[in-house]
């Protein structure tokens, strides 16, 4: 049999078969993780992103992983390019279609004024232009009734618009077509009948959730990505078959699940957050084999710093995201993992303001032209090179060797640019760099905890990336975080996180309802069919999982407010009115710090997944030793500039792969790997544990 057939036995008999291989696309490097399952080794790779084609990138990583696409059985991507075509503005040329007498929603949006005295105050900017705005007479009632019936010559009028302005894609967002997309639907056959080639996207598909603004907006920025995204996927796809992959190719969604080609095609707003939630899922299965409740997932790439939290067990989610600061961002409603992101990574580029004011970030020198050490042309210094100016990276050994860094370039950059308008020595100016970036990084995590309720210094800090265990710590300090964590493979840990996602499907409706109205009934009888109509994709993606789980929750609020917040629902609490309103009182508390028990509540939305579970990677222990790493593990020192001290330290140089479960290590010193290097500061002490993860314990000597 060969070896294309008996892979094929191996699926359709439902057993592990061959590698699962994952690959996350970032800003700046492409990640590769992949798990034989049959002999539980797992290979990584890692290489610069291929922009032009993105593809490229995957098959390089593919090689120094030492692995075949055609062995695997199943293949997990994550990608930034839906994201990026939004915060680039390069997206498709397109055109929306709405109610007659709603054009101006999208451009009006809600207004968000975080400063009422900000003179240079700018508003959201669509990602479509009034001028392509287009209304249909009909209209639907809040109740899903008609009151005006479709006047199908309307759409082919704008259809004839449309072709005469080469519109490359199509959102439509009809008034209440969350309760009844008929209207919605038969203008996307009209559109589709007229103009076969363009991307057409209604707002029903995405959301069934009341809100013109984000609705608008959601349906604008998936025709927006739409087809650049279909190309890209098309382009794997392709790409697949070009290497005789014959396995299961599933995408990670913003929600940490998976789900298969078609519906991301159709969906490519679900994909924004894909590779940063991959590694909050990675975070969680850590935390489950550690026994940790609490913690934060804190991952610092090349380009941004992104952290996640994990809280009472579970993976703290949001039904919306802004893409872009808060007053002029664009809300894309879906569920997604609850991540917050700062521009600032390894390639971020620092700079003199005019004001004299040391500026890190939001640009980034990316993959091309890359840091000045990379020696691709880039002229400004980045975190990168004030790393290895401050001896924090080893120019022989980054990427074990594969990309050879040229110190003397970016201490000279960071000379004449940084320290001499600052009138500071070179090494000064490199260590403000890296404290100006950890100052920005700490709001990451700010994001997710402080902006929560939830108090930061309490929990755990899980980094990973291949600039987050070179900053954890000082990260940590910054918030008053005593213990991280830096897990095993963190250079390549969210394509690795890939390997613990399971499928997911997530169906949600806006439902008003008192929690004192009797009629339950009603209720329960929609969240079962939302419940049936998530396991029929489930089962319609053609993967078997082990099992199925279903989840619920709540969106509720206090009767007179008009936001609300979510609430997680056990099954067997579906119809407990005590215990409902108990766990909205405690979600209440914990999000603004105040709450109303003695105040009726109301529900607003309902909402269901369906998680198909996948099987796991084995994680094995390591070996054991004693307190006192081997002697073999400390591979050399060298100099090291620490802003603690503030001089050179002839710092210890320790190899990861060589260490062993209960090695004690007391800083200051570097743990060196294949794509990242931590850093173990003056005064913190790090521990090995059993399966291999670096707990460091800040000020602990």
């Amino acid at each position: 049999m060969t070896k294309k057939a008996e892979l094929g036995a191996l699926q359709a008999a439902g057993k592990p078969g061959g590698i699962r291989f994952a690959a996350d696309i970032g800003g700046t490097f492409t990640d590769i993780a992949a798990y034989d399952e049959r002999s539980g080794a797992l290979h990584l790779g890692k290489t610069l992103t291929t922009h032009d084609h993105l593809v490229h990138g995957i098959l390089a990583g593919a090689d120094k992983a030492d692995v075949t696409i055609s062995d695997a059985s199943i293949f997990l991507h994550g990608s930034t390019i839906a994201i990026n075509t939004l915060l680039e503005r390069n997206g498709a040329h397109c055109a929306l279609i709405t109610t007659k007498g709603f054009r101006d929603v999208y451009e009006i949006g809600r207004i968000n004024r975080p400063d009422a005295y900000n003179l240079y105050f700018r508003k959201h900017r669509p990602l479509i232009d009034r001028a392509h705005c287009f209304e249909v007479d009909e209209r639907i009632k809040a109740d899903g009734s008609v009151l005006t019936a479709l006047d199908q010559d309307s759409v082919h009028r704008i259809c004839d618009e449309l072709i005469r302005r080469n519109v490359q894609s199509v959102a439509i967002v009809l008034l209440h077509s969350y309760r009844n997309p008929s209207h919605e639907a038969r203008i996307k056959e009209i559109v589709a009948e007229r103009i076969p080639s363009a991307f057409i996207t209604a707002s029903h598909e995405l959301s069934q959730e009341y809100r013109e603004f984000e609705r608008a907006s959601t349906v604008a920025a998936n025709a927006y990505v739409g087809p650049r995204v279909q190309v890209y996927l098309d382009e794997i796809d392709r790409s697949l078959d070009y290497q005789s992959f014959v396995g299961k190719f599933l995408l990670v969604q913003s929600t940490g699940g998976l789900c298969e080609l078609e519906q991301a095609r159709r969906q490519c707003v679900s994909l924004l957050e894909s590779g940063p939630a991959a590694g909050v899922v990675g975070t969680k299965a850590l935390c489950e084999r550690l026994g940790l409740a609490d913690a934060i997932a804190f991952d610092m790439g090349g380009t941004t710093a992104k952290a996640g939290l994990i809280s009472r067990g579970e993976i703290l989610t949001a039904n919306t995201a802004l893409i872009g600061p808060y007053g002029e961002a664009l809300p894309i409603q879906i569920p997604l993992i609850d991540v917050y992101e700062v521009g600032t990574g390894g390639g971020s580029i620092a700079s003199v303001d005019p004001s004299g004011a040391l500026r890190v970030g939001p640009r980034s020198a990316g993959s091309s032209p890359g840091p000045v050490c990379y020696g691709r042309g880039g002229h400004e210094p980045t975190v990168t090179d004030a790393n290895l100016a401050l001896g924090r990276i080893d120019p022989k050994r980054f990427l074990g060797g594969e990309i050879p860094l040229d110190g003397e370039a970016a201490l000279a950059a960071i000379a004449q640019k940084i320290a001499a308008p600052l009138a500071m020595s070179p090494l000064s100016a490199a260590d403000g760099i890296l404290k100006v970036a950890s100052n920005a990084m700490s709001y990451a995590v700010r994001g997710v905890t402080t902006q929560r309720g939830i108090d930061a210094a309490s929990l755990t800090l899980v980094a990973y990336g291949g600039a987050g265990p070179l900053h954890a710590a000082a990260v940590a300090k910054e918030l008053g975080i005593r213990r991280v964590i830096i897990p095993t493979v963190p250079g390549n840990f969210c394509a690795f996180g890939m390997l613990f996602s399971d499928l997911r499907y997530d169906v949600s409706k806006t439902w008003f309802m008192p929690l004192a109205d009797p009629s339950f009934g009603r209720l329960q009888e929609s969240l079962a069919e939302m419940t049936r109509s998530a396991r029929r994709a489930l089962a319609a993606s053609g993967v078997a999982p082990i099992h199925a789980i279903a989840s619920y929750a709540y969106d509720m609020r206090y009767v007179g407010q008009e936001h609300s917040v979510n609430v997680d629902i056990p099954e067997h609490a579906l119809q407990d009115r005590d215990a409902i309103k108990q766990q909205f009182d405690e979600v209440y508390l914990q999000r603004y710090g105040v709450n109303s028990p003695g105040e009726a509540a109301e529900l607003v939305g309902l909402r269901v997944a369906v998680t198909g579970v996948m099987s796991k990677p084995e994680i094995r222990p390591i070996d054991t030793g004693t307190s006192v790493p081997p002697a073999s593990a400390v591979s050399r020192r060298r100099d090291v500039y620490f802003g603690e001290t503030g001089r050179l330290e002839q710092t210890p140089i320790f190899k990861r792969s060589v260490l062993l479960a209960g090695n004690v290590i007391a800083g200051p010193a570097l743990i060196e790997e294949y794509a990242t290097t931590t850093v173990v500061c003056p005064g913190d002490r790090l521990r090995v544990d059993t399966w291999g993860n670096l707990e460091i314990e800040t000020g602990a000597a």
